[in-house]
């Protein structure tokens, strides 16, 4: 398969880009990360209504934009370049997406509207307390009762689960095991018997949250015993984007530690002229490189329909987990003691790596589940 971006999308990165420089410098990151809702309302509006980023993968059917999954990766590259605060994840790539593939048309038309606008902010309550991303992991149950369900359980690492509007929620029929007995289910943030806790943790920048159900009436989502499959094609999409965000906070990390190279000086010159940084400089781009490639051949593999779209978003996500991870640990490096200080914005972008690099599952997980996709 031959990738290359297209004459749109390379304006559409260059328009989008623009965007978030002005919307999110890093004194705007500082001020939303401390508050409990995360992001600012008014930056929100801008996406959605005036940019119509929450609707960039939603078919037009829906009120969406109808484009593709390589689109929706542009987005969370620049998104995490300028380490964006906002629900875009957790609303536009998770819950419109699960909805998506799991609902039913009547579903669609009846949801996916209102998120595409962001009016409606959605995301998925998927892991538990154990943190696990595999489906087995889920203990959540969901028993009929008078024409409807009642989950009972808990859900914790909720991305934005403190303040979404509508919650879709992975649950089982009581009594099931592994993949077999999983459904999804829609219910409002706000509905009785919901208890949700706004989680203190690494990266401030992304909120996670613990939703304790309790004979919680919900709607189910698509077909009854039949959500392993809507759950798996959600994830791996989730995983692509998370992989292309990845990449974008490392080359941004990147970027600005060869920039304070080039202006610190020592010795009488720059350290940027110094050999062991060159080399360390080089490593560096070409792991970054290779993670952007990795990402953008997943995003092209969705949209074709590849049947090894599974394989390929794990071994992208894995492959950007890694180098976030190391980039952000070189740029501290970079910086020497003031990459230590809590007024250098390196140390945004490092929360924000060691986060995402478990977010979806750790890296020994997805390259697990790449030998098992490619049965090695």
């Amino acid at each position: 398969m031959k990738f290359s971006f297209s004459d749109e999308q390379v304006e559409f990165r260059t328009a989008l880009r623009r965007f978030l420089s002005d919307v999110s410098p890093s004194v705007e990151v500082r001020r939303w990360m401390e508050t409990d809702i995360g992001y600012d309302a008014d930056v929100w509006r801008q996406m959605s209504q005036d940019l119509g980023l929450t609707a960039i993968h939603i078919p037009e059917a829906y009120g969406g934009q109808e484009y593709g999954v390589s689109e929706l990766a542009i987005a969370t590259e620049e998104m995490g370049r300028a380490l964006l605060c906002a629900p875009f994840f957790s609303s536009t790539v998770m819950g419109a997406t699960a909805i998506m593939k799991a609902g039913s048309e009547e579903q669609k038309q009846t949801l996916l509207s209102s998120i595409a606008a962001g009016e409606v902010i959605s995301t998925l309550a998927f892991t538990e307390l154990d943190g696990r991303w595999e489906a087995e992991a889920v203990a959540m149950t969901a028993a009929p009762a008078n024409g409807t369900y009642v989950l009972n359980g808990t859900k914790s690492f909720v991305l934005d689960g403190h303040s979404a509007d509508l919650l879709v929620v992975v649950a089982r029929r009581p009594g099931s095991q592994g993949t077999e007995g999983l459904s999804l289910f829609t219910v409002a943030g706000d509905a009785a018997g919901i208890d949700r806790v706004l989680l203190k943790s690494t990266d401030p920048t992304r909120k996670l949250a613990k939703l304790t159900f309790s004979n919680v009436e919900a709607s189910l989502l698509g077909q009854e015993g039949e959500g392993a499959g809507p759950l798996r094609e959600t994830l791996d999409i989730a995983a692509i984007c998370l992989a292309n965000e990845m990449a974008g906070g490392a080359e941004r990390l990147f970027e600005d530690a060869i920039a304070y190279a080039k202006m610190r000086v020592q010795f009488g010159r720059p350290i940027a002229s110094f050999q062991s940084l060159k080399h360390k400089a080089a490593e560096m781009l070409m792991e970054v490189e290779l993670a952007k490639s990795g990402g953008y051949y997943a995003a092209a593999a969705a949209d074709e329909g590849d049947a090894d779209v599974s394989a390929l978003a794990s071994l992208a996500k894995a492959a950007a987990a890694d180098t976030y991870m190391q980039t952000a640990i070189h740029a501290v490096q970079i910086h020497g003691g003031i990459g230590f200080t809590w007024e250098n914005d390196t140390h945004l972008w490092f929360k924000r790596a060691k986060s995402s690099e478990v977010f979806l599952g750790g890296s020994d997980y997805h390259r697990e589940r790449l030998m098992q996709e490619w049965d090695v």
